[in-house]
Order: C-alpha cells, then sequence, then structure tokens
C-alpha cells in the first residue's frame, strides 16, 4: 500500500510525507530559525544602497536606477505614480494619508507574522512549503537590493543626503534648511514623502531612523511579495467567503499604499511577484524533497 493509502475502515494506514514533517516540526525550533534568517535577510540587506561605500556612488546609482524604470514606464504609458499621489492628496482631509503610512509601516511584518503562526497551528502539513516559500522569495529579493538599489519615488525631490536633489539640483539642497521639505529646484518630479511631511509610524526623514535601514531597497517590493504570500497563505485557511475576499484585499490595498505614499514605484511590485513566483517553485522542489528524505528515515510521527 503506498504511503497516504486508506484501508476500508476510512483511517490512514501509513503518514504521507508531509504528515511526517508536520510531525517534526517545533515551535521553538522554527522560531529560532526565521529570527537567524530575519537577522542575516536585515543584516546583508542593509550592506549596499545608502548604507553601502560612499553616499555620492549609492545616491547617483540609486538615482539612474529610479530613471531606468521611470523610461520604462513611461514607453509603456504607464508611468502615473505621481499623478495618482497628487489626486489622493487633493482629497478631504488629504485622504487620511497618514493611517496609509501606519499601514505601510505595520502591516508589513504584522500581517505576515500572523499568517505564519496562524498556518503552523492550523495546518502544519502546509506550513513547510509556504515557510520555505518565504524564506526562498526573501533571499531572491536580497539579490535584488545588492545587484539593483533604486531610489523610491519620495526620494526624488529630497534635498537631503539620500535624495536625488543634490545630484540635479546641487545649489537648491545645499540651500535646504533641515527642516524645509519642499524647495524651489527640488521639485522636479512632484512627489511628497508622506511620511516626513505628514508622519505615521515612524519617518526615514530621522537621521537615526535612516541610518538603521537601506533606502534604496525598493526592487523588487517585499510589501507586495510578502503581501501576497500572506493572502495565498489565509484565504484557503478561512471558510467564509467574506474573509477570503478580505484576505485578498490586503495585497491590493497593499499595493495601493505603496503608490500612494510614494515608496515604490508599480514596477517593484511586479519585481516583487516575479520574486515570489521564484520563491514558490524552488520551495516546493524543496520541500517536496526534503520531505521525502524525511519520510525514507521511518521515524515516529510525534506532536508537535
Amino acid at each position: 500500500m503506498t504511503a497516504g493509502a486508506v484501508d476500508h475502515r476510512g483511517d490512514a494506514t501509513e503518514p504521507s510525507d508531509a504528515q511526517v514533517a508536520a510531525g517534526r516540526l517545533r515551535w521553538w525550533r522554527e522560531l529560532l530559525y526565521l529570527a537567524v534568517f530575519y537577522a542575516v535577510y536585515s543584516s546583508v540587506r542593509n550592506l549596499f544602497g545608502s548604507q553601502g561605500t560612499g553616499d555620492d556612488i549609492d545616491a547617483t546609482v540609486a538615482y539612474e536606477h529610479a530613471l531606468q524604470i521611470i523610461d520604462i514606464q513611461r514607453a509603456m504609458g504607464l508611468y502615473f505614480e505621481a499623478e495618482v499621489q497628487r489626486w489622493y492628496l487633493d482629497l478631504p482631509a488629504m485622504g487620511l494619508i497618514r493611517l496609509w503610512n501606519i499601514f505601510y509601516g505595520t502591516a508589513h511584518f504584522v500581517v505576515t507574522a500572523g499568517a505564519l503562526i496562524w498556518l503552523y497551528h492550523t495546518d502544519k502539513a502546509r506550513y513547510p512549503r509556504w515557510r520555505n516559500t518565504l524564506l526562498v522569495t526573501t533571499a531572491v529579493a536580497i539579490v535584488g537590493f545588492a545587484s539593483y538599489s533604486l531610489m523610491p519615488p519620495r526620494l526624488l525631490d529630497d534635498p537631503g543626503k539620500y535624495g536625488a536633489c543634490r545630484i540635479y539640483a546641487p545649489a537648491a539642497a545645499f540651500a535646504a534648511e533641515p527642516d524645509e521639505k519642499i524647495v524651489e529646484g527640488c521639485d522636479r518630479y512632484g512627489y511628497v514623502d508622506t511620511l516626513a511631511v505628514h508622519g505615521g509610524w515612524i519617518s526615514f526623514d530621522d537621521e537615526k531612523a535612516a541610518g538603521l535601514t537601506n533606502q534604496y531597497a525598493a526592487m523588487p517590493s517585499m510589501h507586495i511579495g510578502w503581501s501576497v504570500w500572506s493572502a495565498l497563505v489565509l484565504a484557503p485557511m478561512v471558510r467564509r467567503r467574506w474573509a477570503r475576499v478580505l484576505a485578498w484585499t490586503y495585497p491590493v490595498l497593499t499595493l495601493f499604499t505603496i503608490i500612494v505614499t510614494a515608496n515604490h514605484y508599480w514596477l517593484d511590485a511586479v519585481g516583487g511577484l516575479a520574486a515570489l513566483g521564484f520563491g514558490a517553485v524552488v520551495a516546493r522542489w524543496l520541500t517536496a524533497r526534503f520531505q521525502a528524505r524525511q519520510a525514507q528515515g521511518d521515524l515516529p510521527i510525534t506532536t508537535a
């Protein structure tokens, strides 16, 4: 009888590979693996871009890459980020943009962690594959951040050390006051750094906060990669139709947020989806091989 076969009484006589792997999961070991991986991810991510070898070189390269993205989108007739942001900020109360700043800074981590924890407790058979998908996707993102530093839209009109204005209008940037958000000559692209101007959970306009992360880690967008991953994990675990719709609304809202807050170009989102797709394919293969090897070990299933 093959693995996972069912006898005439309806009871599984042999565990599947996924059941064997699920039986060996330990929450403390999973937590340790993820903590170490995230520490490595954060460290490697911040070795490049705005935290790299030299401010002038890094800013110039990141700005040139931004121009490449804009040119591609213009060639497609789909360069609309600045226009969408202007439309949204012209809404009453500026569309409550501060809430979207907070959403951008918090949901990315909270929802992803919540989905992973819920998956672990609810569906251990699916957990290894989707945990591995998240890890491989994030590893792919590190390669993108290291090889293609990209200045986000919010920094294109910024006169500060991470912004583009000191490249295309150095005199205006030099004359800018530290707390001045809009400087004549530094408004070539028409973007507003909503986090710096309107506030939120944390502002990268703060020198200490800006120095803790890579300002040019925009391609691919892990806000999109992780949000779609979360929807793929959560949707099969809920029974109500409205809950499934809510799960898939989350990445849509994330896409909306990264545009109106000027944190990403829409091509960054495409990059995030590509990273997730690659991660899903590789993780499926790796998980299947690992689980098959575990099953061949003929070890007893234990309670996770």
